[in-house]
C-alpha cells in the first residue's frame, strides 16, 4: 500500500498519482493542505516539515517521502527500472533535467498567473502578475515546442517519467483563460501524453 496526502487540485499531488495510475500501483489517498488543513499539524510535520503537500509512506520499503519530483522518481525507479525510469545514463539524465527545468523554471514563471486567475477573486487580481508571469512563460513554452520538434517525448524516443511533471505544468497553463501560442509540437505530445490511461481523472480536470 501507498499513502499519500494531498489534494488533487495540487499540481504537485497530481503528479505522484498520475505516477501512480502509470505504474498500476495501489494508493490510498487522502485530501491534506489548503481547505482540508492537515499539514500543519505535528504528526504530519514530523513526517514533512516543510508543511506541504505531497506527502508519501511507502509501507513496502518504509520509505516516506515528501517534494513531487522526487517522489514520481522514486515510484518510476522501484516500479519501471529501465522503462518510465531509464536505466541508460543519458535518457536518465535528460529526463531528470527536463523535470527540474519544470520546478525551477517553467513552474516558477507560470505561477503568478495561476494564482491571479484562479485562485484569486475578479477584483482583487493583479493584472500587471499576470502580465509578467505570461511573458516569463511564453519563451518557455517556445523552447519546450522547439524541443519536441527533434523527438516525440521529453526526454526521448518514449514515455518516461520526465513527461508527468511537465505535462502537469502544461495542463495547468493550458487551463488558464487566456489565448493560447502557436506551439504545434508542444500541443502534439500533450494531446498523446494526456490521452494515457494513467493521466486520466487528472489532466482531463479543470483547474481550482
Amino acid at each position: 500500500m501507498l499513502r499519500l496526502w494531498g489534494r488533487l487540485s495540487s499540481i504537485n499531488v497530481r503528479k505522484v498519482v498520475w505516477a501512480a495510475q502509470e505504474l498500476g500501483i495501489t494508493l490510498q489517498r487522502t485530501d491534506a493542505g489548503g481547505q482540508f488543513g492537515i499539514v500543519r499539524e505535528s504528526a504530519y510535520l514530523q513526517r514533512n516539515p516543510n508543511g506541504l503537500v505531497p506527502l508519501i509512506e511507502d509501507d513496502e520499503t518504509g520509505v516516506v517521502l515528501w517534494e513531487s519530483n522526487p517522489i514520481v522518481r522514486y515510484l518510476c525507479a522501484q516500479h519501471s527500472m529501465g522503462d518510465l525510469y531509464p536505466e541508460a545514463l543519458p535518457e536518465r539524465f535528460a529526463a531528470e533535467q527536463w523535470m527540474d527545468w519544470q520546478q525551477t523554471t517553467l513552474n516558477p514563471a507560470g505561477r503568478d498567473a495561476f494564482v491571479q486567475w484562479i485562485r484569486t477573486p475578479a477584483a482583487q487580481r493583479n493584472d500587471a502578475l499576470i502580465a509578467a508571469s505570461v511573458a516569463a512563460t511564453e519563451p518557455l513554452l517556445a523552447l519546450l515546442d522547439a524541443h519536441l520538434a527533434r523527438q516525440p517525448f521529453v526526454a526521448g524516443d518514449r514515455f518516461t517519467m520526465a513527461d508527468i511533471p511537465v505535462g502537469c505544468e502544461i495542463h495547468r497553463w493550458w487551463g488558464l483563460p487566456h489565448a493560447r501560442g502557436a506551439h504545434p509540437h508542444l500541443e502534439q505530445w500533450y494531446n498523446t501524453v494526456s490521452s494515457r490511461p494513467g493521466a486520466r481523472g487528472l489532466l482531463d480536470q479543470p483547474l481550482s
